[in-house]
């Protein structure tokens, strides 16, 4: 069985960007040549490694099963160039939901490459599903999310606890309670995160544990959109206290205790060959390190 390194390059960049055109690209190839290459792995492999729908290719279970391994052998050839002979150097591609983006990674960040000062961090920020996407695609080393996920080919580990917080502008007539019951709950308008974000999975799982049903005005991609929309009092809100600490503070808004259980933890997501990248397996040791010392 003859497989090139190529071949493996274009499996693994179809497999991450999900188009054969931008593989073929990316990896400087003619769109002819890189069917017959995939064509040609596959026949060497003896399983197909894609479903072609339409002008689609789907990856397939045999080809799931396949890609941590090529991915490994990727990571040992990336670690044979000159410029990455040492192994604490290079790119980190991070992929994190907003509030750990916004409000933890800068410093971790800022720390970590003052230990490792040849490291270089790219970072990008989306929801929860944006995140384990990321992963499952290749196209981040590690993830990092804050809402509850399960997926067959990522590990998933708890890392640090957070707990979310309804809020109401100043003016609202609960702010001067600070409370807010299962009643109001229901009465109110509300102003949440999309779908798809972990911020909104916990605030539903809490109102669908409590029996409730609530009125939602906005759903907005954005905790600062949902901040101003509050201040503007088109309803409540509920994010991380994390993401709500400033305004508490100078009374831009105002916290309310609720009857919802709306603690959670952030969560590490990695590859589950992950341990054999020594600079990715650095930076979660670190992560975990920085959460137990607090």
């Amino acid at each position: 069985m003859t497989i090139s390194i190529k071949k493996l390059q274009l499996f693994e960049a179809t497999a991450r960007l999900g188009k054969l055109t931008q593989a073929a690209n990316e990896i400087a190839l003619s769109q002819s040549a890189a069917s017959q290459a995939l064509k040609e792995l596959e026949q060497s492999l003896g399983y197909p490694l894609f479903e072609r729908v339409g002008r689609d290719l789907l990856i397939t279970e045999n080809g799931l099963k396949a890609l941590p391994k090529v991915r490994q052998i990727a990571d040992i050839l990336d670690s044979l160039q000159l410029a990455n002979l040492n192994p604490m150097s290079g790119v980190l591609k991070i992929v994190a939901s907003a509030t750990i983006a916004t409000y933890l990674l800068p410093k971790l960040i800022a720390n970590f490459i003052k230990i490792y000062p040849d490291v270089s961090p790219a970072i990008h920020i989306g929801n929860t599903q944006m995140v384990i996407d990321y992963l499952d695609k290749g196209q981040a080393n590690i993830g990092l999310i804050e809402g509850p996920a399960l997926h067959p080919h990522l590990q998933i580990t708890p890392w640090q606890e957070d707990k979310l917080q309804v809020f109401c502008p100043p003016n609202h007539p609960l702010a001067k309670k600070t409370t807010i019951n299962l009643e109001q709950i229901q009465q109110q308008s509300w102003v949440l995160r999309e779908q798809g974000s972990g911020t909104r999975a916990i605030f539903d799982a809490a109102i669908e544990q409590v029996g409730a049903q609530i009125n939602l005005a906005m759903e907005l991609t954005r905790q600062s959109a949902i901040k101003e929309s509050v201040k503007a009092d088109l309803g409540l809100g509920c994010l991380s206290k994390l993401s709500i600490a400033e305004e508490l503070k100078n009374g831009g808004l105002v916290a309310l205790k609720s009857p919802l259980n709306l603690s959670r933890r952030f969560s590490l997501v990695t590859h589950k060959e992950s341990h054999h990248n020594l600079l990715t397996q650095t930076f979660i040791d670190y992560l975990i390190a920085e959460s137990s010392s607090k």
